[in-house]
């Protein structure tokens, strides 16, 4: 059967002789799903309800007449759906056929009826509208494609992220799981401040290669057991400036972030941090949040060079470098997010 057949088709006029010779004319040609109304008023319910196809109606009706029934069609339904209406009228004057025109009717019909340039007409329409319809289904499957993919290559580009992050800690810490954890207390600890939430998704995902730079530190350093010598900690320190290096001049938000954490989350909120011994508000909050975040579980987690510290010592320790190492509020949030872990 044809498609066309079973699109479903709405009569609008206030005459019931009209409807029933349309009925007639369509019924013949194979039409099944006809619809009528005398009832301008009706047509708001019935276009929710039936949804239809075509719409064919009559220019002057008492009450309510067609032009200010279209203008209510046009402003309810959807501009994409591209509905047909086809004016059914006696009156052909310029101005009449201007005035539809202008109110959006899509073709015309002259009163009395020609039975074969109505369903010519119909059909005329009805294959306009569908294949308006495939255009619209076959963009928006376009638009999901599209989308589907852009939300693989923005999960791929985290997961490189991740696993560049996760190369760089996987030669002082075999779990591998330092710089996840790292990530996730940033973002708990950057919401918890009052961050917007895509400045927290940032910091969450750039967080994990706050270290990348140990990269080139050579391993008879950074596997060290003990204490550093001075000029040891000198070249371990270079960690900070190699990650920004390897990182700057990228086009991605969150590696520029990266970059910055990289570069500044040993510097200290009293100024006696390194690289550049960067004093409070100086240090990027990125940097502030992360330096205590990496600080709480490097001290939770065996190292080859120390043994892990219990949770409590390191909140102690924590509180005891609130306005040394770290800012005040940084250290309240911390604070707070361990609180509610624990009760």
């Amino acid at each position: 059967m044809d498609e066309l057949k079973l699109s479903k088709i709405l009569i609008v006029d206030d005459q019931e002789y009209n409807i029933s010779l349309l009925e007639r004319i369509l019924s013949r040609a194979g039409f099944n799903h006809i619809h009528s109304t005398m009832d301008p008023l009706q047509i708001e319910n019935i276009l929710t309800e039936l949804d239809p196809d075509i719409i064919l109606l009559d220019l002057h009706m008492p009450g309510m007449d067609g032009l200010q029934v279209l203008r209510m069609i046009r402003e309810q339904s959807d501009a994409d759906n591209y509905l047909p209406v086809l004016m059914l009228t006696a009156d052909m004057t310029p101005e009449a056929r201007q005035q539809g025109l202008q109110a959006g009717v899509n073709d015309f019909l002259t009163k009395p009826y020609d039975r074969t340039e109505v369903i010519l007409r119909i059909n005329n329409l009805l294959r306009t509208r569908y294949l308006h319809l495939q255009l619209l289904q076959h963009k928006n499957t376009l638009e999901d494609k599209v989308l589907e993919r852009t939300n693989e290559l923005q999960q791929a580009k985290f997961e490189i992220l991740q696993v560049l992050g996760r190369a760089a800690e996987y030669r002082d810490d075999m779990t591998g799981q330092h710089t996840q954890r790292v990530g996730d207390l940033s973002g708990l600890i950057a919401s918890r401040i009052g961050l917007p939430e895509p400045h927290v998704d940032l910091i969450r995902k750039a967080a994990p290669l706050h270290d990348i730079g140990k990269i080139g530190i050579p391993d008879e350093l950074l596997l060290k057991p003990g204490r550093y010598e001075p000029h040891e900690f000198d070249r371990m320190k270079l960690h900070t400036t190699i990650g920004e290096s390897i990182l700057e001049g990228s086009y991605f938000k969150v590696l520029k972030l990266a970059g910055t954490i990289a570069r500044s989350h040993h510097e200290k909120w009293d100024g006696s941090g390194y690289p550049y011994g960067l004093k409070g508000e100086e240090i990027p909050i990125e940097a502030r949040i992360v330096a205590l975040a990496d600080f709480y579980d490097a001290l939770t987690h065996e190292r080859p060079y120390k043994r892990a510290w219990t949770s409590e010592e390191a909140i102690t320790e924590i509180e005891r470098q609130k306005g040394l190492h770290f800012e005040p509020r940084i250290v309240e949030a911390f604070l707070q997010i361990v609180h509610l872990v624990r009760s």
